[in-house]
C-alpha cells in the first residue's frame, strides 16, 4: 500500500489540518481505517491521537481510493469536534478487547 498526499489545508477555524490522499494498493484487499492511519501517521510524523482519517472511498477496479483524514492541534478540540462513530471507527482494536475483558 502506498499513499500519496495530494492536498493540505489549514483550517484555523477548526485547529485542524485537511489532508486528501490518494491510497494506491494493486492487487491487495481495500486497506482498513486502522492501516490507512498507521502509514498516514508514519508518513507525517504526527501524533497518532491526534490524527483521524474520516473516509477511504475506494474506486471500482482500480486499486486505489481516495481519502479525507483530520489533524487536530490537540486531543480536546478533536474529542470536541469530532462525531462519535468516526471517532469509533479511528480505536484500535487491541485497546477495544481489553477493555471488554475488564
Amino acid at each position: 500500500m502506498e499513499i500519496d498526499i495530494k492536498e493540505q489545508v489549514e483550517n484555523p477555524l477548526l485547529n485542524r489540518t485537511e489532508i486528501h490522499f490518494d491510497c494506491i494498493y494493486q492487487g491487495e484487499s481495500t486497506p482498513k481505517v486502522m492501516e490507512v492511519k498507521n502509514r498516514l501517521v508514519a508518513q507525517l510524523n504526527v501524533d497518532k491521537n491526534l490524527l483521524v482519517v474520516d473516509r477511504v472511498k475506494p474506486s471500482f477496479g482500480e486499486g486505489r481510493a481516495d481519502g479525507y483524514a483530520k489533524l487536530y492541534d490537540s486531543e480536546e478540540k478533536l474529542a470536541q469536534i469530532e462525531k462519535e462513530h468516526v471517532l469509533e471507527k479511528n480505536k484500535e482494536a487491541a485497546k477495544e478487547e481489553a477493555e471488554e475483558e475488564e
